[in-house]
């Protein structure tokens, strides 16, 4: 979905994602201010992760690049955390490094408990122009996937 009041040349995009996992929020939230968990789950399908330096405090945030595996190409991004509520609710700005596209995306994590598990709603805004929102909502839709082989699992202690 894009800001439709905005002219084409400085038109700003928004993605809106809803998913039930069958995961505590506890545990998805976890996911989400942990280094090598974010490495894991979120780069999409075809890409690595790096990270290059990790914060998980209100003020912090991370430094990680996404490695397209078919290319070799990619582009790093620094995520500043805004609001951090544990088992319910992060926020955070996304910015590119450059070369990378200018301005500042701002992404909304939501997590609920529900009868299933957790109720996990983002909205990211500010998408730049040059990125189509698609790209985005398949990018986080390939990534929530790879969350869910994550979170989901119940594996006992000891194997």
């Amino acid at each position: 979905m894009t800001d439709s009041n905005a002219t084409p040349a400085t038109a700003t995009g928004t993605v809106r994602l809803h998913r039930v996992l069958r995961a505590p929020p506890e545990r998805v939230y976890r996911a989400f201010i942990d280094a090598a968990a974010l490495c894991k789950w979120l780069p999409p399908h075809g890409f690595t992760g790096t990270m290059h330096a990790f914060d998980p405090r209100v003020g912090g945030g991370y430094h990680m690049s996404f490695t397209n595996f078919g290319t070799g190409a990619s582009h790093a991004f620094r995520a500043t955390y805004l609001e951090l509520v544990p088992g319910q609710r992060i926020r955070h700005t996304d910015t590119f490094d450059a070369p990378g596209p200018a301005g500042e995306m701002q992404v909304t994590v939501e997590l609920e408990e529900s009868i299933c598990g957790t109720s996990l709603r983002i909205v990211q805004e500010g998408i730049p122009p040059e990125i189509p929102a698609d790209f985005c909502y398949l990018g986080w839709q390939e990534s929530l996937e790879l969350l869910a082989k994550l979170v989901e699992p119940e594996i006992p202690d000891g194997a």
